[in-house]
């Protein structure tokens, strides 16, 4: 466990009280995920901060409430909804439970920004503004109890997206979990699961700063680049000749939006759910 300040596995306190907001909740591969198609939808309610830049901390302690109070639902055969939160967050890097030090490329009692150890699958990784972050909280037993298949499942979320609205030629690759184009990586997905119901999730490089990364080696890869669909499209635009200016997809906020939208639309399509928009304790509200 690392000592310094600006390192920490025990999230502080929301300034509302996560519990408060858990408790207004409303009581393998791509064939596999198609197969799912003939079920019933299942609710999801659904959080709508993708342009909000929300402190880690805040939004670490605001999942674990919503997982205890699901823990409790589920247990008395209540749990009718999965939640979804869609987020940016303020620079910050994150290590797994295991992670090791030897990917972090600077002192730990002086980090660039602040750095925190969680309870997720996988090695550090970092986020920050222009990288849309996915949190879905999902019961397994109304899906599928395999977390393979979930892990295949959130990738497919992204691959859908790069090709459907970007018309970027993404993959998996073997043994490495997350979304790739090429040799850079585009999606970083990190989970952990109780009872079966998940918590963390996927983060997307939309218009994300990539320098940062250059501080850690990501997800513990070092044969390995992080990219951006920002800079990939404009690779494209330059392979193709064109001027940025004449394309839609170059201005931020609107990719971010793009992005977000078409996110929403792949997660509902591949998990088999209807969105239900709530408030969320940050105070911000946006229906799509």
């Amino acid at each position: 466990m690392f000592v310094n300040p600006n390192f920490s596995s025990n999230p502080s306190s929301l300034t509302q009280s996560p519990s408060k907001t858990a408790n207004k909740i409303d009581v393998s591969l791509t064939s596999s995920i198609v197969s799912m198609t003939h079920k019933p939808r299942r609710r999801c309610d659904y959080y709508d901060l993708h342009k909000e830049l929300i402190p880690y901390v805040e939004a670490w302690s605001w999942q674990k409430a919503i997982v205890k109070e699901r823990k409790s639902l589920s247990e008395n055969n209540e749990d009718f909804s999965d939640t979804l939160i869609i987020l940016q967050h303020q620079p910050v890097y994150t290590l797994g439970t295991r992670s090791s030090e030897e990917y972090l490329n600077f002192d730990v009692k002086s980090p660039p920004f602040d750095l925190y150890r969680t309870e997720r699958g996988g090695e550090v990784t970092y986020h920050g503004p222009g990288q849309l972050v996915m949190y879905p909280i999902i019961n397994l037993k109304y899906h599928k109890m395999d977390l393979h298949w979930y892990l295949r499942a959130l990738e497919e979320v992204v691959i859908r997206v790069l090709s459907e609205t970007f018309s970027i030629d993404a993959s998996r690759v073997d043994d490495l979990t997350g979304v790739w184009v090429g040799d850079q990586k585009l999606a970083a997905i990190g989970i952990r699961v109780s009872r079966w119901i998940t918590y963390h999730g996927l983060a997307l490089n939309v218009t994300t700063d990539i320098t940062p990364f250059t501080q850690i080696v990501p997800c513990g890869i070092r044969d390995r680049q992080v990219g951006s669909i920002k800079g990939l499209l404009g690779e494209n635009l330059s392979s193709n000749g064109r001027r940025a200016a004449n394309n839609d997809h170059t201005d931020d906020c609107k990719l971010i939006d793009i992005a977000y939208k078409s996110l929403v639309r792949e997660f509902c399509d591949v998990f088999q759910l209807d969105l239900q928009p709530k408030f969320s304790p940050f105070g911000a509200f946006h229906e799509s």
